[in-house]
């Protein structure tokens, strides 16, 4: 395996991974907003920028990279704390807090760089939303595309395709709210009714504590992709998992 080398920690890691993950490996932190395990690497907030050194380049020549999209290769040096690494990531975090002056997570990160308020005019229509891409990603990860990337420059947004409300092929499972790192995409629930990009679910309860915890059009989608039995839905996650102990406890009764 590849052996990285990160502010001084040497780092074996496998080959295919990314310069992210050894640094990760190397107990190191580093921000990375769009940055999320379960999808591939994006590379939109560009808050994980590093410098790398190569044993074949001039000792004094040096590369800023994003290192969420860098691969791993033998030999590698990482410096994540440098003077430019840092001007670097103050220059972003300098126009999110423009755009998003009074979201909570842009501007304790902001603060850790030693940003109060933007140097910029800021946004006259504050937004939570960064634009990191992650619902939208996970959207399309699952299979339903219902939300995009609209307009361009200063109007750019995340909304269902050609901004129409509601979009036809959400299915309410909440994928893009819960990996959404600022909390700006919202929704409600009351009852059996749930409500997210201006569309209202009829939700399944569970059998054993009546809660309500899917809706009907993600378990319709769900059984017609062949993915899981209609069944499987008959109770929710709580609730399997107490069943789960109560046959394991049964078992345990019977030796």
């Amino acid at each position: 395996m590849p052996v990285v080398t990160v502010d001084g920690v040497k780092v074996e890691i496998e080959e295919g991974k990314y310069v992210l993950d050894a640094i990760k490996k190397a107990g190191i932190s580093v921000p990375a907003l769009c940055h999320h395990p379960a999808l591939p690497p994006f590379g939109a907030c560009r808050l994980c920028i590093v410098d790398i050194w190569k044993p074949s380049w001039d000792p004094d020549w040096f590369r800023l990279v994003a290192s969420c999209l860098y691969p791993v290769e033998e030999g590698l040096v990482v410096f994540t704390n440098t003077k430019r690494v840092i001007e670097a990531r103050k220059v972003v975090l300098d126009l999110l807090l423009a755009r998003c002056p009074n979201t909570p997570l842009v501007k304790d990160l902001a603060k850790e760089y030693g940003l109060e308020k933007t140097t910029y005019d800021e946004s006259p229509e504050p937004t939570d939303c960064i634009m990191c891409g992650l619902c939208v990603r996970i959207c399309d990860y699952l299979g339903m595309s219902a939300i995009s990337t609209v307009f361009a420059g200063f109007r750019k947004q995340i909304s269902p395709p050609l901004d129409k409300e509601p979009p036809e092929a959400c299915i309410g499972c909440l994928s893009c709210a819960h990996i959404c790192p600022t909390e700006y995409i919202k929704f409600e629930e009351s009852g059996d009714k749930r409500k997210i990009w201006g569309k209202e679910f009829e939700m399944m309860k569970c059998k054993r504590c009546g809660k309500a915890f899917v809706t009907v059009e993600q378990v319709e989608w769900e059984v017609k992709k062949g993915k899981v039995p209609r069944d499987f839905f008959e109770l929710c996650d709580a609730c399997k998992r107490e069943e789960m102990k109560d046959k394991v406890l049964s078992l345990q009764v019977r030796v």
